[in-house]
């Protein structure tokens, strides 16, 4: 491996998306009209292989027709007989574009900092192919097919955590990538050894491209570090807002709360969907439950504590705007992002298309909301562990306070966890710094916000695996009472998985660890789902 910090592992996507995507046989073909969010996730994550459409090839033939044309003339075209960015009013004659287009990806591959995670490089690779595929790019065929090989191959170029501002396309870490298909830099092998790149094509039979006019700009310009981030997110995201849905019924159920609050008519008349949707997930895990609606016994209450009640209101308003992101996603798979473009005319125009501004703001938006929904399971830790406010149940969860102190570090856990959220919702996107000589004077920070939406991801699932780890303990000693048929799914589940249940003190870590794992890998959902059906 490459030195330097490992970066953690992310959440990875539920295995009925796992199933959907029946990933050891998926082949993705692509194009010319863009691919969709499976096939992203097939590629990045499952290693599925890529083929290239006839109708993608055709095009890519026709609009090198027009760029070769162009080439021949002696009037300067920006990216085809020209300089880059600042240095574009340079004319640049035939025997040095060959040169020009090598230069410009060697000079671009300036990144620094922590190796980026294989998958999100396999995304940056497919994503770039995919618009490469458009016909819009003027780049030869056999620069797509070698595209496809090298990910076919398991190869992986060594792409860095700094060196994109998010404008003028994920500059060098698609540089990285670019110089892989040149022979040179360092890549990851299949079997994880990071190598000399040309050294991995010779071994998997890749002859190197020599690129020619804009093909080197081609390769470069391109919102696809930040898509590809975005894409994963949106997976990850769907399974823990499922997740959360089923740690704030435990909760509840363990708190003694109502249930009434989650009656479809209440939330009816406040049509958000999201919130509907948390609502009637919640619903579905306290069916049968034998521990809600005791507001009045021992310790009487008219309602439940905002971080109960409100619970389908938080996480509703994220999957509102998870959906957003997801219209955002979908309209940039279907996009070419490239500077400058063949339109089907002939004409080769310079465009904006390539600043990442409306990636950007939905990565950011997602962080605010994984804060928030991270802020209100801690909320709700936190009153599972206090006598004074979880109407019956004992100090900290623990056996014997006092000699036990149960979990109330898993809370300082979760609550640092969750402040570091809250740091990482501040928005990438609201910053620009100028560039290249002032010609790229406004960026939009995309793949920063990216880089930090995953950490936000990450962090979630521990907050969330907490919140778990505690409901389920409290359920467990409400003795006498007999939780619902989906809590009871989830106990079982979790205790299999070796998260152990009520007793004195003992190693947390591992426990945690395990809980992690269990909400990480969407076991979680796949045990309430067992018995309520699938989960909205």
């Amino acid at each position: 491996m490459g030195k330097g910090r490992t970066p953690p592992p992310l959440v990875t996507f539920s295995n009925s998306l796992r199933t959907l995507l029946n990933m050891d046989m998926h082949t993705v073909v692509v194009g010319t009209s863009g691919v969709t969010a499976s096939d992203v996730l097939a590629v990045a994550r499952g290693g599925a292989r890529v083929e290239l459409s006839g109708e993608a090839v055709a095009a890519l033939t026709a609009a090198r027709e027009i760029v070769d044309a162009l080439a021949a003339k002696p009037d300067p075209v920006y990216g085809v007989s020209t300089g880059f960015g600042a240095l574009a009013t340079r004319h640049i004659g035939q025997e040095l574009r060959a040169q020009l287009q090598r230069n410009i990806v060697r000079s671009h591959a300036a990144g620094m900092g922590p190796r980026v995670e294989r998958e999100v490089v396999r995304a940056l690779m497919f994503l770039r192919l995919k618009t490469v595929c458009s016909g819009h790019t003027g780049v030869r065929p056999e620069v797509a097919r070698t595209m496809a090989d090298v990910l076919n191959a398991g190869i992986t170029p060594v792409v860095h955590e700094y060196g994109s501002l998010g404008c003028s396309g994920d500059l060098a870490p698609l540089s990285h990538c670019a110089l892989t298909l040149m022979g040179e830099g360092d890549a990851e092998g299949p079997d994880g050894t990071v190598r000399p790149a040309g050294e991995l094509l010779a071994e998997h039979g890749i002859t190197p491209v020599e690129l020619r006019e804009k093909e080197g700009l081609a390769l470069l310009n391109g919102t696809d570090g930040m898509l590809g981030m975005l894409i994963m997110a949106l997976a990850d995201l769907d399974t823990l807002y499922k997740s959360a849905d089923v740690t704030a019924a435990l909760s509840l159920e363990a708190l003694l709360g109502t249930e009434k609050v989650l009656a479809p008519e209440l939330h009816a008349i406040r049509p958000h969907p999201g919130q509907g949707a948390a609502a009637a997930n919640m619903l579905a895990v306290l069916q049968g439950s034998g521990l809600t609606g005791h507001h009045q016994d021992d310790a009487p209450r008219v309602q439940d504590a905002y971080s109960v009640r409100c619970a389908p209101q938080v996480a509703g308003a994220g999957r509102d705007t998870l959906a957003h992101a997801r219209l955002v996603a979908e309209r940039e798979l279907a996009s070419a992002v490239d500077n400058p473009v063949v339109l089907p005319d002939g004409r080769v125009e310079s465009n904006g298309n390539f600043h990442g501004a409306p990636v950007a703001y939905v990565l950011d938006f997602l962080a605010i909301a994984a804060a928030d929904l991270a802020s209100i399971a801690e909320r709700r830790t936190d009153r599972l562990l206090d006598k004074n406010r979880s109407h019956g149940l004992p100090p900290f969860l623990a056996d014997d306070a006092g000699v036990d102190s149960g979990l109330m570090i898993a809370q300082y856990t979760q609550a640092a966890l969750v402040s570091e959220l809250k740091r990482l919702a501040v928005p990438a996107s609201a910053d620009s710094i100028p560039s290249s000589a002032m010609q790229e004077d406004h960026v939009s920070m995309g793949w920063s916000a990216a880089r930090k939406l995953r950490t936000a991801v990450d962090n979630l699932t521990r907050v969330i695996a907490i919140e778990l780890y505690a409901a389920t303990r409290a359920v467990e000693l409400r003795e006498g009472l007999t939780p619902a048929p989906a809590t009871r799914a989830v106990l079982d589940a979790v205790r299999a998985a070796g998260v152990e249940g009520p007793g004195p003190d003992r190693f947390l870590a591992p426990d945690l660890a395990a809980a992690d794992a269990f909400v990480r890998e969407g076991r979680l959902v796949a045990a309430v789902e067992s018995v309520t059906g699938p989960l909205r």
